[in-house]
């Protein structure tokens, strides 16, 4: 049995180490479509969504608009989206988001003491009137940012967090870049613009930060959803500029700004339903038409879609056969799904296409793409998401050959071993069996014995009984008879006196 074993595991060496015949040079894979067949030996191309209707379908008093998805990024409606325009305190949306980072990555926390300096005193517009060498707490300042937009309480986190305020702003122009918010460019962390030229922005881009932003949803809508608050234990009250918190169901902040430049603006965020929506309204020339045109832009978007996250069919996902690896074969890493927006009443309608590699060549990489799954809603293109491998799987050589073939013996070995011991302990149980059935008919035979002995003395007895109710009966008998010789006897002595009586 082992020879034969031993030449099998030779066979498996040589189809291990041997590059397979015809196999691709180039390492191309081939991909199997689980749906449709085998396909090219090219990944499947990603494709760009089909654009949808972005017109506005309402009425917007503004220079631009924006209505956007924060899940999944998408713009509804825009009016004018990329005209470059001044923000005005709108820009703390930035700033937040820098501030929102340090504290997750633990560079700053809530509790740190800021002190500060004559450059953030000096901050004019909406503010709290810091005086220089004042200290608060960064959750204090986060605070008055969030809520009341105070510039000097903005200035005095930025320089916290970078070093200088010129710091601060160059991060700020940085994580701008890092988002392709291509027509944004910051002067300060305020907005405020009285002596900027290049301060500005887009509607598009404001709604990319928020949505950023709204990535730390537990950190700021804490503050951006308080509609009164105070500091200086009472002395200092802080009232929210945007007057959605108090009215709006579902909001969730975000930031208004208005200078003469800029004009009344405001990034309004709500989420009702899993569905979170981001409107952003510029250069309205008064309070009322900007907060009117964000609430009918949000009223649009809950009305008309909604939030789903989509399963992936566990049947279609199949295991990829490794070749030439330790590993002879690996199952597919799943990917975080995340929301997909669709239009109300369609979710039922999303299909789902799987591509799979059937192969891949060793070594492979964790994290290495190993097939797709994409959601469709007709023709568009809902998502798409990556399986990959679990772990890194070598490529196999002489050596783990080697080593696979002494695990497969001493496996064998093993194998024959347990089999042996299950015969023996199954021996073992079977006569264990015929103990214990022993034991227990004995026992029974016992207790029937017992049963029977109890029984005849029970009938003995029960005789016993009858005799002594025999015996009594005839004595009974006895005692009535020599009753009634008695009563004979006086009732003749009676007779024999009357006679007497007579004869006198």
């Amino acid at each position: 049995m082992k020879k034969v074993l031993i030449l099998i595991a030779v066979l498996l060496i040589a189809a291990y180490i041997i590059p397979a015949s015809g196999s691709n040079e180039t390492g191309a894979e081939s991909v199997f479509d689980i749906n449709f067949g085998r396909v090219s030996t090219e990944v499947a191309p990603v494709y760009d969504p089909i654009p949808a209707d972005t017109s506005m379908k309402v009425k917007v008093n503004a220079k631009a608009a924006v209505l956007m998805d924060a899940g999944t990024g998408r713009i509804l409606m825009a009016m004018n989206p990329d005209q470059q325009l001044y923000p005005a305190s709108v820009t703390k949306i930035m700033s937040m988001l820098l501030v929102c980072e340090a504290l997750s990555q633990g560079k700053i926390s809530l509790s740190d003491k800021v002190t500060t300096s004559e450059e953030a005193a000096k901050k004019g517009g909406s503010q709290i009137w810091l005086e220089p060498g004042e200290v608060m707490t960064v959750e204090e300042l986060f605070k008055a940012m969030a809520i009341y937009s105070a510039n000097d309480a903005c200035a005095a986190l930025g320089e916290y967090v970078a070093g200088s305020d010129t710091a601060f702003v160059n991060l700020m122009n940085q994580k701008a870049g890092l988002l392709g918010m291509k027509r944004t460019h910051f002067e300060n962390s305020t907005g405020l613009d009285d002596t900027t030229k290049s301060h500005q922005t887009s509607a598009r881009d404001v709604a990319i930060m928020s949505r950023e932003l709204l990535k730390y949803e537990d950190i700021v809508t804490k503050y951006t959803t308080t509609w009164m608050d105070s500091l200086r234990g009472g002395k200092t009250e802080l009232v929210n500029t945007n007057r959605l918190v108090r009215t709006y169901k579902g909001i969730t902040g975000l930031k208004t700004g208005t200078t003469a430049k800029a004009g009344y603006c405001v990034s309004a965020t709500a989420k009702r339903d899993g569905l979170h929506l981001i409107a952003v309204v510029m250069g309205s020339d008064n309070s009322n038409d900007r907060f009117n045109g964000a609430r009918a832009m949000l009223d649009w978007g809950f009305a008309n879609y909604e939030s789903v996250v989509p399963k992936i069919d566990m049947k279609q996902i199949t295991k990829v056969r490794v070749l030439h690896g330790v590993e002879q074969e690996l199952s597919p890493q799943l990917p975080e799904i995340g929301s997909v927006l669709v239009t109300k009443g369609k979710s039922k309608e999303i299909t789902q296409k799987v591509t799979m590699a059937t192969d891949i060549e060793a070594p492979v990489e964790k994290g290495q793409v190993v097939g797709t799954v994409e959601f469709f809603l007709g023709e568009e293109k809902l998502g798409e998401y990556k399986l990959t491998a679990p772990e890194n799987i070598k490529k196999m050589n002489l050596w783990d050959a080697l080593i696979k073939l002494f695990e497969c013996l001493k496996k064998t070995d093993k194998d024959e071993s347990k089999a042996e011991l299950e015969k023996a302990k199954e021996k073992g149980t079977e006569k264990k069996k015929e103990k214990v059935t022993e034991a227990v008919t004995e026992e029974t035979t016992e207790k029937s014995k017992k049963k029977e002995k109890a029984t005849e003395e029970a009938t003995e007895k029960s005789k016993g009984k009858e005799k002594a109710t025999e015996a009594t009966t005839e004595k009974a008998k006895s005692k009535e008879k020599a009753t009634e010789k008695a009563t004979e006897k006086a009732k003749s002595k009676e007779k024999a006196t009357e006679a007497t009586t007579a004869k006198r």
